[in-house]
């Protein structure tokens, strides 16, 4: 029985899918199939074609790329972007007659049908490069796993919408774009989607620069991508061989290259690179700051309603998002952590850059490179971060948080030589001398809070409290000011556990009991700097879409401190540097205010400081859990520690990292004070006595950072 007969008594078993695509073949021309098709029903259907998933690219401020994201790694080019020689490669073994036959390939279709019936099942596609296309398109579309699997079912039903959907695309396209179409969204192994990507791939060039062999062996790959995946092995390697040389047997037979050509090209190894992908954060130079970049987009409704869909957004948008990393800033940052913390040390430090006023991100760096090989001691979540930007639970700030107590007191009418005479330890008079925002009774009698070695009482202003950080002063200027217009302040400045959960609001709450990160403290402390202006932190200033659309992103800013308070708290800050725990470290040559923090034992030490142009905090603990690692009798970056105290290292570490970070960028001056409002004695105010700034402890008891004396022992 011949082929023909058997299609003939195919439309009765396979009814009228079969005997549509049969007619042709018995009238033996294109017009009869069209006008057998019109009278089955067989007409063109629009396919609607979801833009291809392309890769989304991160620039620094500078224009520079830090990093790539993608759910598929494609570089959609032009026609013309793509050499001669593998349009040529992939048509012959594809769909000789592409040029030639309209929407289907009539004798392809037939062949295949008769070789399918004779099989009993589906044994070859006959697909021409337009229904290849058509299938591709379905595939990326899908969603679901029933979509996908639908779009990949051996079926004549399948079959029949692939006709429908390419005779409308014929309609839609000249032969040249559905090509560059169909060569860009083609899966060719190894990851790499679209021919740009797969030449990189697979052999280091682009696809202008292919040649002979190499255009066979990608043209030769698209047949079955994951049998011949050079990435998976020999075997694999093996196989795609022997396919490309099928490729140069067909491209020898069609009379595009000649037998000599092809033999050539035969002998020639198969030249697999296997070059890497960019992308990851892990591939960046910058992979804290990349690791922020990525989830702010996957946390924040800006961009996209669902995770799902703003998963897609970035992964397969074909992006350019330009970021506020500045470049000269960060290796400022990362050379200070290296100066002073190696990344083979236990203790981890990182540190955080923010523009005051805007909330800009200007670095974000750690000592330890990001990565999942704990062998080479790599940290496999943001150190510098929050929980929702990918970091983790934090550390305890520490004395850093004794700022929002002062803040509240300036707020509130004190004056900066306003004060109380203090003890050498600090118990809450009762139970109702705290209260949180809930209005519940926090305070502790039984609990003792001490200075370092039961020094540092008598009368204490708010400047000398500060610049000493004696523990009982804040404990008890926080009773006189209250917890929860304390926590309040804090809150207005951005304050949130780094872990997501609900602020701690004991007594104890300005002594830093809080676990944060260092994007969230830099980032207080430069609304004190703006002076009282608080913006939330921003790492993305404008993204440009696949179609070159830009949207740029403007800094939510709010005014969180009457200006006037923010000055005075500067003015008390500044004085760290000439008269308090910083004094040994010594400033910057320009007008900077800061706050040093340690805790308890010194389980974890903060600096965090700011100048009206840039400010930075830095922290340092143990990430195996700095509770039972303290930092003390302890060798850090070379040097032995007793102990250490944020002067003793946070402190050089933001020190040398604002001198490189701030040169070249003329000094700006704080606001000078408003005396006054500011520089008058109080109603409780008593003589002023020369203090020294004594060592105090934290929530337990331990030494904080007023320690001023930052010599090392070698």
């Amino acid at each position: 029985m011949s082929s023909i007969a058997r299609l003939t008594g195919a439309a009765a078993a396979a009814g009228v899918v079969a005997a549509a695509i049969a007619l042709p073949a018995v009238g033996g021309t294109g017009a009869m199939f069209v006008s057998a098709s019109e009278d089955l029903g067989l007409k063109a259907r629009d396919l609607k074609e979801p833009p291809l998933a392309e890769k989304t690219t991160v620039l620094d401020a500078t224009g520079k790329p830090i990093a790539t994201f993608y759910e598929e790694y494609r570089e959609n080019v032009k026609l013309e972007d793509i050499a001669e020689i593998m349009k040529t490669a992939i048509i012959s073994i594809e769909d000789y007659r592409f040029y030639e036959h309209g929407p289907i390939d009539i004798e392809g279709t037939v062949r295949a049908l008769a070789k399918n019936f004779a099989s009993g099942g589906i044994a070859q596609g006959g697909s021409s490069i337009t229904q290849q296309y058509v299938k591709q398109v379905l595939l990326n579309s899908a969603t679901t796993a029933k979509e996908k699997n639908k779009a990949l079912e051996a079926s004549y039903a399948r079959k029949l919408n692939e006709l429908r959907y390419a005779m409308a695309i014929e309609q839609k396209y000249t032969k040249d774009q559905i090509l560059e179409k169909y060569l860009n969204i083609a899966y060719f192994g190894a990851r790499a989607y679209g021919i740009e990507a797969a030449a990189k791939r697979f052999f280091g060039v682009k696809a202008a620069d292919l040649t002979l062999p190499q255009a066979a062996t990608l043209a030769g790959a698209v047949q079955d991508p994951l049998q011949t995946d050079p990435s998976r092995g020999k075997e694999f390697k093996e196989r795609l061989l022997l396919r490309r040389n099928v490729v140069l047997d067909r491209m020898a037979e069609l009379k595009k290259i000649t037998p000599e050509q092809a033999a050539e090209a035969k002998k020639t190894k198969l030249g697999y690179k296997g070059t890497l992908l960019p992308g990851g954060c892990e591939a960046s130079d910058f992979p804290y700051f990349c690791m922020y970049v990525r989830n702010e987009i996957l946390s924040n409704t800006d961009f996209g309603k669902t995770k799902k869909a703003r998963t897609a957004f970035l992964n397969r948008g074909g992006l350019t998002i330009q970021t506020t990393l500045d470049p000269k800033m960060q290796k400022a940052a990362e050379r200070a952590i290296k100066k002073h913390v190696f990344a083979s040390d236990n203790p981890v430090a990182s540190e955080a850059l923010v523009q005051p006023g805007t909330g800009a991100i200007k670095a974000m760096a750690a000592s330890r490179k990001y990565g999942t090989n704990k062998r080479k001691n790599e940290m496999s979540y943001n150190l510098v971060a929050n929980a929702v930007h990918g970091g983790g639970t934090g550390f305890q700030a520490g004395s850093t948080f004794k700022t929002f107590t002062l803040l509240t007191a300036l707020k509130q009418g004190m004056k900066i030589n306003d004060g109380i005479s203090v003890g050498e330890g600090y118990r809450a008079p009762a139970y109702w001398s705290f209260k949180n925002c809930k209005g519940q009774n926090m305070g502790e009698p039984t609990f003792t809070v001490t200075n370092a070695e039961g020094g540092g009482g008598g009368f204490k202003s708010l400047a000398t409290g500060t610049w000493g950080s004696v523990n009982t002063f804040f404990m008890a200027l926080e009773q006189k000011v209250g917890l929860c217009n304390v926590v309040k302040t804090a809150k207005s400045l951005g304050i949130e556990r780094s872990d997501g959960l609900d602020l701690q609001e004991y007594e104890t709450f300005t002594l830093g009991i809080n676990e944060m990160d260092p994007v969230t403290v830099a980032n207080a402390y430069a609304a004190i700097g703006a002076r009282g202006k608080y913006c939330e932190p921003m790492a993305i200033s404008s993204i440009k879409d696949r179609d070159g659309k830009v949207t740029n992103y403007k800094p939510k800013c709010k005014q969180a401190l009457d200006p006037e308070v923010a000055d005075a708290a500067s003015s008390i800050l500044s004085g760290v540097f000439t008269r308090g725990t910083m004094k040994g470290v010594g400033g910057i040559g320009r007008p900077a205010a800061g706050k040093t923090g340690t805790t308890d034992e010194q389980s974890t030490a903060w600096f965090a400081g700011y100048t009206p142009d840039l400010a930075g905090a830095v922290s340092i603990g143990d990430p195996r859990g700095a509770v039972t690692h303290k930092l003390n009798n302890i060798t850090i970056g070379g040097k032995y520690y007793g102990s250490v105290f944020g002067a003793s290292i946070p402190g050089p570490i933001w020190k040398d990292t604002m001198l490189s970070a701030l040169k070249g960028i003329p000094a700006t001056d704080f606001t000078p004070v408003n005396t006054a409002r500011f520089g008058g004695c109080g109603s409780n105010c008593q003589p002023r006595q020369p203090v020294r700034p004594q060592p105090d402890s934290n929530t337990d008891g331990g030494l904080d950072e007023a320690q001023i004396d930052t010599t090392v022992t070698h």
